[in-house]
């Protein structure tokens, strides 16, 4: 953040002569590419030669354009001491030029944002395996040497920059005008069924790796925290650099970098108080445009339906009209054809029992609206009538329900034995209400990380699954399921 000033070697991109020094540079990084580092403007020249809209381009209009560059600082001039023979020679100085790092990075850019919209994300899942194994060789890492903790630090981010930038692109595309258009037309219904199944494989592949890597970054915090990332800052600054005073003034920087990337991790996994993960995020917006698929999947098809010929119908229609015996019946024929010829209709904000676009309203329970007279004398009539006192019913309820609780804790409580419940042990036959408490203490068990719940009898316990599965006998059927056993303190 201390520097801010204006970037002088962008300044080629955007002056009225930009296309010119735009192939200048463009030039210049093609012989970097090819290990060729300096260049006279002769072989400049020779290359701007060979395009079309350069034949009119003179030795000195480059001397012009070389001389702005070096001003911006995009390149740097070197003198050939070896090519002078007269004093002339010395007098014209017969340069070669180099390009500033600056300006190599600036080059790399234009060329990605030229093939920005040619790279297209894709949504694979490899990266969380890559992100597992490399969150469980973290404990290796604690007294490795400082060369390969720098390359499993370097490993870990790139996979981590690769998965986020990939489904970034990727859902990008979703929400754009070019693909709300596509979703729209009769084409995309052939490729409906593959994309779902490509983004349904996409979610749970990251509903499996996620909880996993959740668990191995809460194992491995404090550890990374309080030495790993100080280990990877001495990596970093063990590197030889040509500036021998980039480790004393690059340090700062360097921590700083590297926290960061510590902490954009652990937000894309692991919930904070402020914010939840962005892996949550992912999975929410992923099923959104699954429902926006299959949603304009449905109103194409539809719409195609509404194109087909209903010419037989119509001739049906036709002779059954010729076979009517006076105009009271081609009345009543006719309004079961075409309907009500004089209809009002009234609109209301009346929440819908359902949205099913295949539902009819008269398929809903009718709405009933008081309406009121518009002037000014009417008043609303008040009820002046009592009110029934319901005590002793609400007493009777209330025993009523705390005596089926009190039976229900008893049942539940009768299958703990030595402190535990071991399901595959259960041989008689269960009750509905009782399989349902043992389903919801399981369930409550499977959301918490470390297996463990709480009874609304107060009791707290432990889930452990063991090897197999085990069948548990209930009053509407068999019920096959995990070997679980609770384990109560």
């Amino acid at each position: 953040m201390q520097r801010l000033n204006a970037i002088d070697e962008t300044s080629y991109l955007s002056v009225p002569n930009a296309p010119v020094y735009r192939k200048i540079m463009r030039c210049f990084y093609r012989e970097y590419e090819k290990m060729h580092f300096q260049l006279y403007r002769e072989d400049i020249y020779e290359l701007l030669k060979n395009e079309e809209e350069f034949t009119e381009y003179s030795i000195q209009q480059l001397d012009l354009d070389l001389a702005a560059l070096v001003k911006w600082k995009n390149l740097t001039p070197i003198q050939d001491p070896g090519r002078v023979y007269t004093i002339a020679d010395y007098k014209n100085k017969q340069y070669r030029y180099t390009m500033s790092e600056y300006a190599v990075e600036i080059e790399r850019l234009t060329i990605r944002l030229e093939n920005v919209f040619l790279e297209s994300g894709s949504l694979s899942t490899n990266f969380f395996v890559r992100l597992e194994k490399s969150l469980e060789d973290a404990g290796q890492m604690e007294h490795a040497q400082l060369k390969e903790v720098n390359e499993w630090w370097n490993m870990l981010q790139e996979d981590f920059k690769r998965l986020n930038q990939n489904y970034q692109d990727y859902l990008r595309d979703f929400y754009s005008g070019k693909a709300d258009r596509l979703m729209k037309s009769v084409e995309f219904v052939l490729h409906k069924d593959k994309f779902i199944r490509y983004l349904n494989e996409f979610v749970q592949e990251l509903q499996r790796h996620s909880r996993r890597i959740e668990q191995l970054l809460r194992k491995s915090r404090e550890l990374m925290e309080t030495v790993l990332l100080e280990r990877v800052v001495q990596s970093e600054l063990e590197i030889p650099h040509a500036a021998m005073d980039f480790r004393r003034g690059a340090e700062p920087g360097i921590r700083e970098n590297v926290a960061g990337k510590w902490n954009s991790l652990i937000n894309w996994f692991l919930d904070s108080e402020q914010h939840e993960c962005e892996a949550k995020r992912v999975l929410r917006i992923t099923n959104e445009v699954i429902r926006n698929i299959i949603q304009n999947a449905a109103l194409i098809v539809q719409m195609q339906n509404w194109g087909i010929s209903r010419k037989e119908d119509y001739r049906k229609f036709l002779e059954l009209f010729l076979k009517c015996e006076d105009l009271e019946e081609a009345h009543r024929l006719s309004a079961h054809v075409f309907g009500v010829q004089q209809v009002q209709h009234f609109k209301t904000n009346a929440p819908r029992e359902s949205d099913a676009i295949n539902e009819s309203v008269y398929q809903e329970e009718p709405a009933e609206y008081l309406l009121k007279p518009h002037t000014r004398a009417y008043r609303e009539k008040k009820d002046r009538t009592g009110f029934t006192d319901r005590t002793m019913e609400k007493m009777i309820q209330r025993e009523r329900y705390l005596r089926l609780a009190a039976q229900q804790r008893e049942i539940v409580l009768r299958y703990i034995k030595d402190q535990k419940i071991v399901f595959s042990e259960i041989t008689d036959i269960v009750t509905e209400s009782t399989r349902n408490i043992f389903l919801q203490w399981i369930a409550q068990a499977n959301m918490n990380s470390e297996q463990k719940g709480r009874t609304e009898y107060g009791q707290e316990y432990r889930l452990i699954r063991r090897k197999g599965s085990c069948v548990l006998h209930c009053e509407d059927g068999d019920l096959t399921m995990p070997a679980y056993v609770m384990e109560f303190r």
